[in-house]
C-alpha cells in the first residue's frame, strides 16, 4: 500500500508541475518537465531530439520557462566550434511557488463570481443562449436585441453549484502544492544543516591541526650598529688667477 500511494503522490507532483509549465511555456512545455524532472543540467540537443524538434523551437520553450524561473541553465562553449551550448535544470521549489500564486488567484476569481451570483439576478435570451445581468436586460426592455426574444429569469442556484464546486476542486489542487513546497522547505533546512554542520567540522579541525605544530623560537638578530660615514674632507683649491699683463 506504502509504495503505491508514493507512486500516486508522485504522479500528482509531476502532472502539477506539467500544469504550471503548460501555463508558462505552451503544450510542449509538458515533454519537458518530464525530461527535465529529477536532472541536472541536462544537454538541450538531447531535448530536442526526444521532443521531435528543432533547437531552436526547443530554445524558445526553454527561455518562456526560464524567463519565470523555472529552468536554469549553465552554457559552455565547443572549443572547436567556437558555439555555446546550454544544459538546463528544473526547479521545482520555483515551479510550486508560481502555481500556488496561480491557484490563489484563481480562487479569487471564482469567490467573486460566487458573491456576484450569490447577490445579483442575471437573465438569458434562450434563443441566443445569451446571458445577461439585470442592469443590461433592463437597458433593453428585456427584450434580446438580436432576436427580438424576451430575457427570462436565470437559475442561479445551479451557476452557484457549480462555482462551489470548481472552488473545492482548486482549494484542494493548492492544499496538494502547499505539501510539496513543505517538503521541499524541509529538504532545504536539512541541506543547510549539513552543511553548516560541514562547515563547523572543518574548521574545528583546522584549529586542532594548528595547534598541535610544534612553536618555533624565533632567534632575535641583534642589530649591528650604524657605522657612520666619514664625510670626506676636500682640500678647497683656490684658483690663481692670471694676472693680465698690460703692454
Amino acid at each position: 500500500m506504502g509504495k503505491a500511494s508514493n507512486k500516486i503522490l508522485s504522479s500528482s507532483k509531476v502532472d502539477l508541475l506539467r500544469d504550471v509549465s503548460v501555463v508558462v511555456g505552451g503544450k510542449n512545455s509538458a515533454s519537458i518537465v518530464d525530461l527535465l524532472l529529477g536532472k541536472n543540467n541536462v544537454n538541450e540537443f538531447i531535448i530536442a531530439k526526444k521532443l521531435g524538434l528543432t533547437i531552436n523551437q526547443t530554445r524558445n520553450i526553454l527561455y518562456k520557462l526560464s524567463d519565470e524561473g523555472l529552468v536554469s541553465f549553465i552554457r559552455k562553449k565547443d572549443k572547436k566550434k567556437g558555439w555555446y551550448t546550454y544544459f538546463w535544470t528544473f526547479n521545482e521549489e520555483r515551479a510550486f511557488l508560481l502555481l500556488k500564486k496561480t491557484l490563489f488567484n484563481e480562487i479569487t476569481q471564482l469567490e467573486n463570481q460566487l458573491k456576484s451570483r450569490e447577490e445579483k439576478r442575471y437573465y438569458i435570451c434562450k434563443q441566443c443562449n445569451i446571458e445577461v445581468t439585470e442592469e443590461t436586460a433592463l437597458l433593453h426592455d428585456f427584450v434580446c436585441p438580436e432576436c427580438g426574444e424576451v430575457y427570462e429569469l436565470q437559475d442561479n442556484n445551479k451557476s452557484i453549484k457549480e462555482i462551489n464546486s470548481s472552488i473545492n476542486r482548486v482549494k484542494l489542487k493548492l492544499k496538494e502544492v502547499e505539501d510539496e513546497l513543505e517538503i521541499i522547505g524541509s529538504k532545504n533546512e536539512k541541506r543547510i544543516k549539513k552543511e553548516s554542520a560541514k562547515a563547523a567540522k572543518d574548521k574545528k579541525a583546522a584549529k586542532v591541526k594548528l595547534s598541535a605544530k610544534p612553536n618555533v623560537a624565533v632567534k632575535k638578530v641583534k642589530k649591528q650598529p650604524k657605522i657612520k660615514k666619514q664625510k670626506k674632507h676636500t682640500k678647497k683649491t683656490s684658483k690663481k688667477s692670471k694676472a693680465i699683463k698690460k703692454k
